[in-house]
């Protein structure tokens, strides 16, 4: 049976990693951190299936007694503080968890095992202000907030292992990757909560930021496929995974909507205050590279995606169980 470590495991896409790979018969270890409250709603319909450990990427010990103790042979560093405006806010930290964090984690593996298979997440957060589109494994780096720069350390440190230990270490650069998981403080997941508590009557405004933001949204299951596909392949590699189709926040905020029967115009307000002190304007993949040596493809669109989160949204605010 083959052993797997992810770090992240409460997020999204800890979550459908996990599932999938419990599917392919692994056994699943996660990394979690101590907390007073814990939160593992997104994987409690699994959690008897798992096994846990305690740890932190700011604690090298602790990653160590994580590796010793599960002993995968393979690790997914999903883990990081991960959402962009407050990487603004706490720069400092966002660069240790974020950027520092993933050395610590490569630094683990190279002491306990060198063999172990390494996943990192990196993110079309370092393109930043393209300089082309579509992105792709060539595209320069212009990281535009703390969050970018600090994933692009990351980036790099882990290529740099692959090519100083000789160690099978990889970089997934995942474009904007959606689900009825995603933290509410995300545009899609705001804008998807926002149009079913209107539909339900329990608000009557959705405040928005910069409504012309062009990203790449693909499904979040379908991403995690890609990963594991990363560390099955003959020889490492980095690789972009996306759709290779962009929309703007204001396509959200219009098929959101309409799955309800509703006009987003009549309730979403521009909010000055929600704009980012740098924006990125557009992202588009180019994942040729997934397609033709993975054999990768999404399969669920764009708006098959929002109608997804938001009939979610309805059925939580409900007060029904959704696991989606």
């Amino acid at each position: 049976m083959k052993r797997a470590l992810i770090t992240g495991i409460t997020g999204q896409d800890g979550s459908y990693l996990a599932e999938l790979l419990l599917e392919k018969g692994y056994e699943v270890h996660g990394m979690v951190r101590r907390a007073s409250t814990e939160k593992f709603e997104r994987i409690s319909h699994i959690k008897s299936q798992l096994i846990l450990h305690q740890a932190d990427l700011l604690d090298q010990r602790s990653l160590v007694i994580a590796i010793e103790s599960s002993r995968p042979s393979e690790v997914y560093n999903l883990a990081a503080q991960s959402f962009v405006p407050t990487s603004w806010a706490q720069p400092i930290l966002t660069g240790e968890f974020t950027g520092l964090g993933v050395t610590r984690v490569l630094e683990s593996i190279r002491q306990v095992d060198p063999s172990i298979r390494f996943y990192q997440a990196s993110s079309s957060e370092m393109f930043g202000k393209v300089k082309s589109s579509p992105q792709n494994e060539a595209t320069p780096f212009h990281p535009r907030s703390p969050y970018g720069v600090a994933k692009v350390y990351g980036h790099f440190i882990t290529v740099n292992y692959r090519e100083s230990y000789d160690m099978f270490a990889v970089s997934g650069i995942l474009f904007n990757h959606e689900s009825p998981r995603r933290g509410l403080e995300f545009v899609t997941r705001h804008v998807s909560d926002g149009a079913a508590r209107i539909s339900l009557g329990l608000a009557d405004r959705l405040p928005i930021g910069n409504l012309d933001a062009e990203r790449d949204w693909g499904f979040a299951g379908d991403y995690v496929d890609a990963m594991w596909r990363m560390l099955q392949a003959d020889e490492p590699d980095d690789y972009v995974i996306g759709t290779g189709i962009q929309h703007s926040v204001r396509d959200v905020c219009r098929v959101a909507f309409e799955q309800l029967g509703l006009d987003w115009e009549r309730y979403v307000e521009v909010d000055p205050q929600r704009f980012r002190p740098a924006e990125v304007d557009h992202l588009m993949a180019d994942f040729s590279r997934a397609r033709e040596k993975l054999e990768w493809e999404p399969t669920m669109d764009f708006a098959s995606l929002v109608r997804v989160m938001v009939d979610a949204d309805v059925r939580r605010l409900k007060g029904e169980v959704v696991t989606a």
